[in-house]
């Protein structure tokens, strides 16, 4: 690190868990953040103000005016700017260490399968079982971990899934593929502004923790956060022997 990186990461090195080793190893990281809506706004902007060293953002969708009430990373100017690419400008915004690669289109096998084998961390941030599955099964293919979040209404949940780890259970073995999940959107269910910054903000946090490898992790435990009381529960997930994705190896 330079004379600038020493101060501008300077709360980092001052603690014990992190120091210079651990901000070390946040810059020669790279993560993967899947979505650029409301978890992924503040996914980006935590891990590229951090210091992480390459981050690949991958979103479809452009910036609209129903976004700005949570998608903090956006703003009026960049209306109809697609979303990896304001990501993009406001982590520049931020910190000039990151390199930031946006990738304006849907996440899909293909992909994962290029991407992975490069990356440390998957931040999932999109809004869809389909594409959360899809994004579980690459991660187990690779072994690499997965932090993943959602938020709906005035609810959020999340979790880290480590195929590293033998005891880990993966997202299928938690929201098995065929449960016939209802799928429901912020669009027509809603979704409380600072929840979303709640639960991001919680993703970057453990998603950090991974990279630095350091602190306990939410490896093994759902986390679910009831915004009207601000309740917090979390509970044990056990791995499943029997799940389609990961069972044959547990």
């Amino acid at each position: 690190m330079d004379d600038q990186q020493l101060l501008r990461y300077s709360r980092h090195i001052l603690l014990d868990e992190l120091g210079i080793e651990g901000q070390a190893r946040l810059l020669a990281s790279h993560a993967l953040v899947i979505g650029a809506g409301g978890l992924g706004s503040p996914v980006a902007l935590y891990l590229g103000s951090a210091g992480v060293g390459r981050i690949t953002v991958v979103d479809h969708d452009s910036v609209d005016a129903t976004n700005l009430q949570r998608q903090i990373a956006h703003s009026l100017d960049r209306l109809g700017m697609p979303k990896a690419e304001s990501v993009r400008a406001a982590i520049a915004a931020l910190n000039p260490d990151p390199h930031v690669e946006a990738l304006v289109r849907r996440a899909d096998d293909a992909l994962l399968d290029r991407l992975l084998p490069t990356v440390d961390v998957v931040v999932d941030c999109c809004d869809n079982f389909a594409t959360r599955h899809m994004v579980n099964r690459a991660c187990v293919r690779h072994k690499v971990p997965l932090v993943s979040g959602a938020a709906i209404r005035m609810d959020g949940q999340l979790s880290v899934y480590d195929p590293r780890d033998p005891a880990s259970p993966c997202y299928a073995c938690v929201f098995p593929e065929d449960a016939g999940v209802e799928e429901t959107r912020c669009a027509t269910m809603g979704v409380f502004a600072p929840l979303v910054g709640i639960v991001g903000t919680l993703q970057a946090a453990e998603a950090l923790k991974l990279l630095a490898g350091i602190g306990s992790r939410l490896t093994g435990r759902l986390m679910m956060i009831d915004g009207r009381d601000m309740d917090i529960t979390t509970i044990t997930l056990p791995r499943q022997r029997g799940c389609a994705v990961c069972g044959q190896s547990a």
